[in-house]
């Protein structure tokens, strides 16, 4: 279970030699919104030179379809990244696409074929809105979908993203939940998008707090200071694991049972198949 992948813009060495120290479970460099086209050259070789020899490391390249992405996978692919972030997709059919070129490129490099993940960023364009179910099926690289919020909000021209308060508009509370459940349908882990105000840890604990609640198994962040809050709230709590462990005893105990009581109240096998997962998260979350 990835609890955290933190943005690291890949042209900047001071924080590329920081980002290993900061706990997160997963990095990804950034070679696509922070890094300004004249510097990316040089960002390339920064970025193959950090993946050498390191586990759990991406890259985000640039879209598919442009001219950047080509020279992006040719720079890292060598140094074998546990994966490829893609942005602004209009569908699967871009993921195919990568997947294409990955699969030759890690046949050069001599690289365990297969072993190259995609995860999505699934809703930045608005016509991908509508092709989200086409993720189900379509490569085996698929690790994950993820959503953004500031290129969708770009493209349909709005002037905010969220309310007065903070909470997203309808437009992007759709895109959030077609994410999960596109993401549920593909069978992979969903991954909720970044909480922009990195100095509010309150409502970064509330947000990712909510990620976990609605079925999200992680969270983007975009600076260092994030990751503690995201991997503790994505750590189920004791009294859950002990909730979760004893509905899958009391089925154990009645493996015939359709339905059980507990505590005044029924729990069916929907209630079993979320104690399975949460407890499967707990032990994945202790190996960390």
């Amino acid at each position: 279970m990835t609890r955290s992948f933190l943005f690291v813009p890949a042209d900047s060495e001071r924080k590329l030699r920081k980002a290993g120290d900061v706990g997160a479970d997963a990095i990804i460099l950034d070679l696509e919104d922070s890094v300004a086209p004249a510097a990316l050259p040089d960002a390339r070789v920064l970025a193959r030179e950090y993946l050498r020899g390191k586990s759990n490391v991406w890259v985000r390249i640039n879209s598919i379809d442009g001219r950047e992405a080509a020279a992006d996978l040719e720079a890292v692919m060598p140094s074998a990244p546990a994966g490829i972030v893609l942005p602004k997709p209009e569908s699967a059919a871009a993921a195919v696409k990568l997947g294409d070129r990955i699969t030759v490129l890690e046949s050069e490099h001599g690289i365990e074929a297969g072993s190259t993940g995609i995860i999505p960023l699934c809703t930045e364009c608005p016509e991908a809105l509508f092709t989200l179910n086409s993720y189900i099926g379509a490569t085996e690289r698929l690790a994950g979908l993820s959503w953004g919020a500031e290129d969708l909000s770009a493209a349909i021209g709005s002037s905010s993203n969220r309310d007065e308060e903070g909470n997203w508009l309808p437009v992007y509370e759709m895109a959030r939940s077609l994410c999960l459940l596109a993401a549920a349908a593909a069978e992979v882990p969903a991954i909720d998008t970044v909480f922009t105000d990195f100095k509010n840890m309150d409502g970064l604990r509330l947000y990712a707090a909510n990620a976990r609640r609605d079925g999200f198994s992680g969270m983007l962040a975009i600076h260092p200071a994030q990751i503690e809050v995201i991997n503790t709230v994505f750590i189920p709590t004791n009294k859950e694991v002990e909730n979760a462990a004893r509905i899958v005893a009391l089925f154990a105990e009645n493996s015939g049972a359709g339905t059980i009581a507990m505590d005044g109240k029924m729990i069916d096998r929907p209630h079993l198949t979320q104690a399975r997962r949460l407890l499967k998260m707990a032990q994945q979350a202790r190996k960390k």
